[in-house]
């Protein structure tokens, strides 16, 4: 994985508002024990990892955005390619930001980098 390589974002449809997402699709919840998931765009591309999320593991995605490693990296964010349990999943770890809002701003960030990307694709069903 390279600073470059592009971290797959599945965002659910409560986290998307005037057709972008919000912060909350970056930040792991309570339940996340501080990792939130990902799928490594060197391993898959962004239709196949929403058909995998949708189709395979039966969860609802309204599309697919894209931060950095290197943008993880920036906000003190480790990431992590432990293929577990698919192949392509990867893990950013939000456990060396020490208070909330140090979470919520990377989260922040993260969600304005993926947004000036755009989305890399969007269920038109």
């Amino acid at each position: 994985m390279t600073p470059e390589t592009l971290l797959y974002r599945q965002i659910h449809p409560d986290f998307v508002q005037n057709d972008r997402p919000t912060s909350q699709a970056f930040r792991p919840t309570s339940k996340d024990e501080n990792k939130l998931s990902a799928y490594d765009g060197d391993k898959i591309q962004p239709q196949a990892s929403w058909e995998h999320y949708t189709g395979e593991l039966g969860l609802a995605s309204s599309g697919v955005m894209a931060i950095t490693n290197g943008e993880c990296t920036a906000q003190n964010l480790a990431v992590t390619a432990d293929g577990t349990p698919f192949p392509e999943h990867c893990l950013i770890d939000f456990s060396g930001l020490t208070n909330e809002p140090g979470v919520k701003k990377a989260a922040k960030n993260l969600q304005a980098s993926a947004i000036q990307r755009g989305w890399r694709f969007r269920n038109n069903e």
